[in-house]
């Protein structure tokens, strides 16, 4: 089993450094997204057009930090040619930051569809779902990024297993929604952008979910992508023993 103490008992100090610095990048990007996320949500829940507008302005500097990482990756990966656990810690810190990427694309279109429900003015039928699912995706996100701080693959399968939660209840939801549309037209378009805004939170949980897999890829060495629970959950206590 990977420790995080793995990562800094290089012969190369330099290789220690520059590792130590994507995973620091790494979560500094992290913290990024999670805040957008949040303020996503809030400025849905709160009407507030400001937030939104910064929410989809800091979407840039999100797609900056993954560029600059993508480099940093790509630079040792040729000069420092990585085995092992330095290879798989490379090659889930690149696949992951991808995932970062699409959560703060997916908070962006959540800030863009409170701004639209804004202008529209009057709080639509969808509100109490979206902050339940809105609170549950946060911890989700939040909690895929502790996971990799520490090294957690036991956290990070709890993520894995919180996203089945999230699926079910984004079902139940735009049924009751959809059920709403039908009895009162006139809600239609209002209600429609907050099936939009549901649909971005239940991608945040997927991608949350290919963090913790990657995680789980990088301190145990399984590939545990499209993997039912019980299997994830046989491999981990197999490799406690």
């Amino acid at each position: 089993m990977v420790k995080k103490d793995d990562y800094t008992q290089h012969i190369s100090a330099q290789f220690n450094a520059e590792l130590e610095d994507i995973r620091s990048n790494f979560l500094t990007m992290g913290g990024m997204v999670e805040k957008q996320v949040v303020d996503a949500i809030q400025s849905l829940l709160d009407a507030d057009s400001n937030l939104a507008e910064k929410v989809q302005a800091a979407d840039k500097q999100i797609n900056q930090m993954e560029r600059q990482i993508d480099e940093e990756l790509v630079r040792i990966l040729a000069r420092r040619q990585p085995a092992a656990s330095d290879l798989r810690f490379i090659i889930a810190i690149g696949k992951s930051i991808t995932d970062l990427e699409r959560i703060g694309d997916e908070a962006a279109k959540v800030a863009r569809y409170a701004l639209a429900l804004t202008e529209e003015g009057e709080s639509p039928r969808g509100y109490t779902e979206s902050r339940h699912i809105g609170n549950q995706v946060r911890v989700m996100v939040h909690d895929a990024l502790d996971a990799f701080a520490r090294f957690d693959a036991e956290l990070a399968f709890r993520v894995m297993q919180d996203d089945n939660v999230i699926d079910s209840e984004y079902k139940t939801a735009l049924r009751a929604l959809m059920t709403y549309m039908m009895e009162d037209p006139r809600s239609i378009s209002r209600v429609l952008n907050v099936m939009w805004v549901l649909r971005s939170l239940e991608r945040i949980g997927d991608h949350a979910r290919n963090i913790s897999e990657q995680l789980i890829f990088l301190v145990k060495g399984s590939d545990v992508r499209h993997t039912s629970y019980d299997e994830v959950e046989r491999q981990l206590n197999l490799k406690k023993q």
